[in-house]
């Protein structure tokens, strides 16, 4: 299935292109057909002759299994040299491995002024807005850092004096599409694939997930151009870890460690550390040792972590990083302040923000009409590579999210000191109840910007 569907388009002011578009949720991790995953993330024991186990793991099995680095969180990237069943259980068995897991791949979650900021009622409407508006008269996210860690980012009005240095974590070439490995260049260059790739029947054009997000976020306030970000005086610190079929939990996992102040090797110092870090990305399964290590450091140097709970209308709870302790886990509302069809729900989840939603609706003439309730953002018209900046509406919990790190954003502004810990309590304790119906759980109810922000 696609990533996306176009739903709608339209056109407005200031040569805005808007397009709505919804994805079925995080994907579930892909595995080709004929075994398990040829790479996986091993802890080792302390002491362990790690070269001696894998040779001779990889003798029994007939495959060459390579060490080919360290993790910031003490674990070992192994590749297989081929997929072999039954390797994983066999890995895990060693009197040498504390735990291993698969590497799997995450996704990009999307299925979601100024003079468009009239669009976004996600802002100020009283039934399904968070209430930023009043949150600006005490807080703009002045001298905060907020790290998104997705697909990276696009030139755009918009957004350009917003980037700081980030970086890419992709340490995959053909994933990243940029011809090498990791480097200092944070730049999206597409996820765009061709039908029969990526575990997918039919061909998908590129996302520009993180643009769109980072605009949510942060994008320039009170300049004559397109949209506001709900924190637009922060900086975005754009960490790139999907690209062509997503992105390694491996990847993941560093690039959480390293936006947060953490030390990676073969990686630079993160000169602009992020007190806030923005996931809207996930797989299907259980979190992960390697995933919870690395939200669990973060979260020890004082980095909140938010986390889209997914779109797949399931319990969050079978969703990584969603169900990772210590994250604000975040599901999607509409317009009216209903679960979004899409999103996930259930005990996981702390907090919900807007993700729009957005279906055709039939007119008595029979024309069709499709009322603009999604989330409008930054994004990039390339189909492949990137084209032209413009903005577009998606919806989607990748798109509730970042309404809450521009929320934790403009908090911090106003009070730097607040730990992960007290940054959850308040978004909860001054929350809103749902205003429509959220069955299965909402958490502590809708965010609300200014009692929030007030409150601390």
């Amino acid at each position: 299935m696609n990533r996306f569907r176009l739903v709608a388009v339209v056109s407005g002011a200031a040569a805005l292109a808007a397009a709505t578009l919804v994805a079925p949720g995080p994907a579930q991790a892909r595995v080709p057909d004929g075994g398990e995953p040829e790479q996986y993330i091993v802890q080792f024991k302390a002491g362990a002759d790690r070269g001696a186990a894998l040779r001779t793991l990889g003798a029994r099995f007939g495959v060459v299994l390579t060490d080919q680095r360290e993790l910031a969180v003490g674990g070992h990237v192994v590749t297989a040299s081929r997929r072999t069943a039954g390797l994983l259980a066999a890995l895990q068995a060693r009197g040498e491995v504390e735990s291993v897991e698969p590497d799997t791949r995450m996704y990009a979650l999307a299925t979601p002024n100024d003079p468009n900021y009239p669009q976004q009622w996600d802002y100020f409407e009283p039934t399904g807005g968070i209430n930023v508006p009043g949150a600006w008269d005490l807080a703009t996210g002045t001298g905060v850092t907020v790290a998104v860690i997705d697909t990276g980012k696009t030139t755009h009005p918009d957004l350009n004096g917003q980037w700081l240095a980030g970086y890419d974590f992709i340490s995959s070439s053909a994933t990243a599409r940029d011809g090498n490995g990791r480097d200092a260049n944070p730049q999206d260059e597409g996820d765009w694939y061709s039908a029969g790739e990526c575990g997918q029947t039919t061909a998908e054009t590129s996302s520009w997930h993180g643009t769109h997000v980072a605009g949510t976020i942060a994008a320039l306030a009170n300049n004559g151009v397109g949209v506001a970000g709900i924190a637009y005086n922060a900086k975005i610190l754009p960490v790139r870890v999907l690209g062509k079929c997503g992105g390694t939990t491996s990847d993941i996992a560093d690039a959480i460690v390293w936006a947060s102040g953490g030390s990676v090797s073969g990686v630079p110092a993160n000169p602009n550390p992020a007190k806030v870090i923005n996931l809207s990305l996930g797989g299907s399964g259980a979190c992960g040792v390697t995933t919870r290590l690395a939200i669990n450091s973060a979260v020890s140097r004082g980095t909140t972590v938010v986390v889209a709970a997914g779109n797949s209308n399931a319990n969050a709870s079978g969703f990584t990083p969603a169900n990772c302790p210590g994250v604000v886990t975040v599901a999607a509302t509409d317009r009216d302040g209903n679960r979004a069809f899409y999103s996930n729900f259930g005990t996981t989840v702390e907090v919900a923000a807007p993700g729009g939603e957005v279906r055709l609706e039939t007119e008595p003439a029979g024309t069709r009409s499709t009322p603009q309730n999604g989330i409008l953002s930054t994004l990039n018209d390339g189909a492949t590579t990137p084209g032209n900046p413009i903005y577009y509406t998606y919806m989607g919990t990748s798109m509730a999210a970042p309404h809450v790190a521009g929320v934790v954003a403009l908090m911090l502004s106003k009070h730097p000191s607040l730990t992960p810990a007290q940054v959850l309590s308040a978004l909860q304790a001054h929350a809103r109840p749902i205003p429509g119906t959220c069955s299965g759980g909402c958490g502590a109810g809708l965010v609300d910007a200014a009692a929030t922000v007030a409150a601390v």
